[in-house]
């Protein structure tokens, strides 16, 4: 299993895909074989050909997967799309790989996608599914530059060919694309599997968006390489979450602690569902949270930690009978977990440093950016993660911030994180981000911005005082921001860099009444 290709029995009559609804549409490893060679075909007859990125702008549906295996099976590249990009958006990342071929759903065909597309001269196809049929159709409403480029080869997949390109999210400066080669995909796929030993009675339900690298290679590409099923409701919905699941027979999921929060404070399903094991990745997971969903849901809770740039999974804490530790990411799994100093070498056992990986998984390097490559890949081959963290005496890492994150305070390094787990424990408060704030005399100060409970009371100078009796003097925040949401990205990702800008634009920091 090296390529996508061949990386599911597509022979199989078991089920690969359940679409709930009235009545729920069940897909066979079988017939997903089929209607992917199909699609396929479709692609081959366009003039899709070997490395043509093809941008897909759908929302999580089977046309998304069906256009995606295809597009990868043509040695083409996948680039997925949030669909609820604004035109500017779009056309940065069609613009950025000289897409040939945007994918949009059904009546899209004059939306932001498709007007970014004509502005780089993109094939334009509308995809959905034929509801009669129920085929996924290829729509075409314009083959800018592949006109006159149709009836293309069928080609077969190879495993150096680049089969993804995401891009980072871009905190700090230009998003930079990454390509995944379908060795790179299928190796994360397999550590996957056996991390959480999946198997053909696994059944899972994806609420991660599939543009995500969580959601496509955690969510759904694992699971399809393991036999089991997946569960594609189309969005993730609290108030639908545990129908679907209990209906369906899943048996776990994967998610981003914001996802998790909301679902504990929703109605318990009753009886509660036998859950082989609750999956947090991609957003630290406060012990608080990890706690509450372990006596809610009576389900081991295993986190991990993934970037697009190793295909995603690159620690995680083991099912029982395995040590799962709050507050830890876990063990490298198939992957060369190091702690680097600055200098790349590694820093003895328990001191802090950045984390560093290498692996079969991990991107080769970064698409026409030599600088980035430079800083990000050692001599020795590890992919520098930007995160500072350590390694307990049974290799289990601890994140402790981004390293551009840290909050510098007068020579005094805090981490964002410790105080996040720390402002979760106030019985008020439902969310807390911690940030930098420039300051004239530290050069930068604690800042924090924070939810409150619904129908709970707090003041900043109380919860100020509060966090003087449970943190050193320096760590105090100086400031406390309240909002009623927290800014987050389209993942539901929480991005410490811009709920300070936000916070701070605001500059009112008062009482929560």
């Amino acid at each position: 299993m090296t390529t996508l290709s061949n990386s599911f029995a597509s022979s199989s009559s078991s089920t690969a895909i359940i679409i709930p609804g009235s009545p729920a549409l069940e897909i066979s490893y079988s017939q997903l074989g089929a209607d992917v060679n199909k699609f396929q075909q479709k692609l081959a007859k366009l003039g899709v050909a070997p490395q043509s990125a093809v941008s897909i702008a759908l929302p999580n549906s089977y046309p998304f997967i069906v256009a995606f295996l295809a597009a990868s099976w043509q040695r083409a590249i996948a680039a997925p799309l949030n669909p609820a990009y604004k035109q500017s958006e779009h056309e940065f990342y069609i613009d950025d790989l000289s897409s040939a071929l945007v994918l949009v759903p059904q009546g899209q065909a004059d939306g932001p996608a498709s007007k970014a597309a004509r502005k780089y001269e993109a094939a334009v196809a509308e995809c959905y599914l034929d509801a009669r049929t129920h085929e996924v159709v290829l729509d075409v409403k314009e083959h800018g530059k592949l006109s006159g480029k149709g009836d293309r080869t069928i080609e077969i997949a190879q495993p150096e060919d680049t089969a993804l390109v995401l891009h980072t999210s871009g905190t700090t400066g230009r998003p930079k694309a990454v390509p995944l080669s379908h060795r790179n995909l299928t190796r994360t796929m397999r550590n996957i599997q056996a991390t959480y030993k999946l198997t053909p009675q696994d059944r899972t339900m994806l609420v991660m968006p599939l543009f995500h690298v969580h959601g496509l290679l955690a969510g759904f590409l694992a699971p399809l390489a393991s036999g089991g099923s997946v569960i594609i409701p189309g969005a993730f919905s609290a108030s639908t979450f545990w129908k679907h699941f209990t209906t369906h027979g899943a048996n776990w999921y994967t998610a981003v602690p914001t996802m998790h929060q909301i679902l504990l404070k929703s109605p318990k399903p009753s009886p509660i569902p036998e859950i082989r094991f609750i999956r947090s990745c991609s957003s630290p997971l406060s012990p608080k949270v990890f706690h509450d969903l372990e006596a809610a849901f009576h389900a081991p809770v295993l986190e991990a930690y993934a970037m697009t740039e190793a295909a995603h999974q690159m620690t995680s804490n083991p099912l029982p009978p395995g040590k799962r530790q709050p507050g830890s990411v876990g063990i490298g799994q198939g992957v060369d977990v190091a702690i680097l100093d600055a200098a790349g070498e590694e820093v003895e056992q328990g001191k802090e440093g950045e984390i560093s990986i290498r692996g079969e998984n991990v991107t080769k390097g970064y698409i026409n950016n030599d600088k980035a490559n430079a800083e990000a890949f050692t001599k020795s081959g590890f992919f520098r993660t930007g995160d500072q963290g350590k390694k307990d005496v049974d290799g289990y890492v601890f994140i402790t911030g981004r390293i551009k994150e840290l909050i510098n305070k007068g020579g005094e390094k805090i981490s964002p994180i410790e105080l996040d787990n720390v402002l979760a424990q106030h019985p008020a408060i439902a969310e807390a981000v911690s940030f930098a704030m420039a300051d004239e005399m530290y050069g930068q100060e604690v800042g924090a911005s924070v939810v409150v409970k619904e129908g709970s009371k707090l003041s900043e100078e109380e919860l100020i005082a509060w966090m003087r009796e449970k943190v050193a003097k320096f760590k105090v925040p100086k400031r406390v921001f309240f909002t009623d949401i927290m800014p987050k990205t389209a993942t539901g990702k929480i991005q410490r860099r811009n709920v300070g800008e936000a916070m701070l634009s605001q500059d009112k920091p008062k009482a929560k009444l």
